[in-house]
């Protein structure tokens, strides 16, 4: 099972270019620092203004520089669904262990059409497939009441939900069975979000503090919420200023404070204001990380 801290994976660019190199080191540092998957390509990984090339180059890489230490869990989004089939083709064709895969953003397709898009892409590819939930940014949400239908299917094994409603982890175990992976994709509430009964967070911040953010996740699992909480507090201006602005631009520009990537973003997305700046190196400062 999917559980405990997983990075969304940033792209490291150079000069406009993937930064292949960097890419590898950073999957080293997270194996190191005790991230228990990683999750590539998603919106983090700026999978917008990826070419599809660009993309399954990425996928590929992180799967051999990962070599099954832990789990690779692969974007595999689209508003397209063959689109989504044939990343999550290459994905299983290049050894990663599941998908992820965003509800259809922009079309706003009803819940019977959530229900043939993900049916298609579990009949295409033998992964099992995490949904991506993230009704704020996909202008369509995903009912519990749907996750049950595709529930049923053998390799929809569970959930990446950022709707920030922690009363919706129980109405999916209720709905889904509790068996059916619940993960987070919100990083200020990922500790509440597994008392409902989450199992892990597909994490924005665990790019820049992967060891901390595992902690967290640890400290959950095993029950002991209190350790969790003072680890939360630590975390938490971080959290927050990194989502000052778009969140892969903020995280970005926090690792590349640490010397660990550029912080180069494609366009549409700009660098932070030096207002951000200022608060992400203040979260940096307040969670131990900086000086």
């Amino acid at each position: 099972m999917f559980k405990g801290s997983m990075p969304a994976l940033v792209t490291p660019f150079r000069n406009g270019e993937l930064d292949l190199e960097t890419l590898k080191q950073l999957v080293e540092w997270h194996i190191g620092e005790g991230s228990s998957a990683l999750v590539p390509v998603g919106t983090t990984g700026e999978s917008p203004t990826l070419t599809h090339e660009e993309h399954e180059t990425v996928v590929a890489e992180v799967v051999k520089a990962a070599a099954g230490r832990i789990p690779v869990i692969a974007g595999a989004g689209s508003n397209n669904t063959l689109e989504s089939l044939r990343f999550a083709q290459h994905a299983q064709s290049v050894g990663a262990d599941a998908v992820l895969v965003v509800t259809p953003y922009y079309n706003k397709p009803t819940q019977r059409g959530l229900i043939a898009h993900f049916t298609a892409i579990h009949d295409a590819s033998a992964l099992p497939i995490i949904i991506y939930n993230i009704p704020g940014r996909s202008v369509v949400d995903m009912t519990p009441e749907t996750m049950g239908e595709l529930a049923k299917l053998p390799r929809i094994i569970g959930v990446k939900d950022a709707t920030g409603d922690l009363a919706r982890v129980c109405d999916q175990r209720i709905a889904c069975g509790p068996d059916f992976v619940q993960i987070s994709g919100e990083d200020a509430t990922a500790h509440g979000f597994n008392a409902q009964g989450g199992v892990g967070c597909i994490s924005v911040t665990a790019n820049v503090a992967p060891g901390l953010c595992a902690q967290v996740q640890a400290a959950t699992l095993a029950g002991d919420y209190a350790t969790a909480l003072e680890l939360q507090d630590r975390l938490m201006p971080l959290h927050k200023a990194i989502f000052t602005e778009p969140g892969l631009v903020g995280v970005k520009y926090a690792m590349s404070r640490l010397g660990l990537c550029s912080e180069e973003v494609r366009s549409p997305l700009t660098g932070l204001l030096d207002e951000t700046r200022a608060l992400v190196d203040a979260g940096l400062r307040h969670a131990g990380l900086l000086n």
